[in-house]
């Protein structure tokens, strides 16, 4: 079983954000959650808001399964660019230089391992 959830148009360039996703790409859900809370970087706060949110998505969306969250870890995440808000720097001799403040958007799938599944079941 699978859930996904998305976040759109947060204001961070989504370079800084893949550095963040790479390290949790793969991992258990739990795992990844707790180390994201001790991460230095600004873009972990918003992975976490989404990991969390697609793992209640998967065990709101199969309630009848029973899943644990020890169960569940990360299928795909990825960052995707998204609008760049265009704004002008003033600069010498009358110039003005232009500054882009870039945006992203980030994808969470999750999966239950099904070798846990039968587990339960059985």
């Amino acid at each position: 079983m699978e859930a996904r959830a998305t976040y759109k148009f947060i204001p961070s360039s989504p370079r800084k954000m893949r550095l963040v996703v790479d390290l949790v790409r793969g991992m258990n859900a739990v795992k990844a959650m707790e180390s994201l809370q001790f991460q230095p970087k600004h873009a972990s706060k918003n992975v976490l808001k989404v990991i969390k949110s697609a793992v209640s998505n998967l065990i709101n969306n199969n309630e009848e399964a029973r899943i644990q969250p020890e169960s569940v870890f990360i299928k795909e995440i990825f960052v995707n660019n998204g609008p760049s808000m265009k704004r002008i720097l003033p600069a010498p001799m009358g110039r003005a230089y232009r500054v882009r403040k870039r945006m992203c958007h980030l994808t969470v799938v999750v999966k239950t391992n099904q070798f846990v599944e039968v587990e339960q079941e059985a």
